[in-house]
């Protein structure tokens, strides 16, 4: 009987910390009712921070090597460390969205459409990415994709600065102006 209440009370503390809100869960809870894109960017970049690691320190040391060869202007570095990232661990979305952001800068839309949307597909909470695939979807005249991108993203960030002006002007031209 001694022996089934100490065994009970191991497992209380695990499942209450089971049940505990997660720090990304709270964070995005803060997110949904900041009232002012000031107010937001604190919440963002704490987030940002939390989708950053990858669970592996070598991937993590890939990716901050990635971004100091970036920083210093050493692109063609950066890109093989991501691809790397990405070929070692492919189910990580931080190296698929860092990997859409540098084939975009390189010019390569296609490409890093294909990036931002295995991204969004790996973590569909990532909101950067999917404001970025909407406004590649919108450069190429996919107004329709665009604006699900949009509005999927304002869903999860209601504060995204400049969010709000793509989707009005988006609703108008997809859907038409009411009556």
């Amino acid at each position: 009987m001694r022996l089934s209440g100490f065994v009970f009370a191991l497992f209380l503390p695990a499942a209450a910390w089971a049940s505990a809100p997660k720090p990304l869960d709270t964070l995005f809870a803060q997110l949904k009712g900041a009232q002012s894109a000031e107010e937001a960017k604190p919440i963002e970049a704490q987030i940002e921070e939390l989708f950053r690691p990858s669970g592996s320190p070598s991937v993590d040391l890939l990716m901050a090597r990635a971004g100091a060869a970036e920083a210093s202007g050493d692109k063609d570095t950066a890109r093989q460390l991501v691809d790397a990232v990405t070929a070692i661990a492919p189910s990580y979305a931080e190296g698929w969205h860092s990997r859409g952001l540098q084939q975009s800068d390189a010019g390569d839309d296609e490409s890093a459409m294909l990036s931002l949307q295995k991204t969004i597909a790996l973590n569909p909470r990532q909101f950067q990415a999917m404001e970025q695939l909407g406004e590649m979807l919108e450069d190429y005249g996919d107004k329709a994709g665009a604006l699900k991108m949009y509005r999927r993203a304002q869903a999860i960030d209601p504060q995204f600065e400049g969010l709000q002006r793509h989707i009005d002007a988006l609703s108008r031209a997809v859907e038409g102006q009411g009556i």
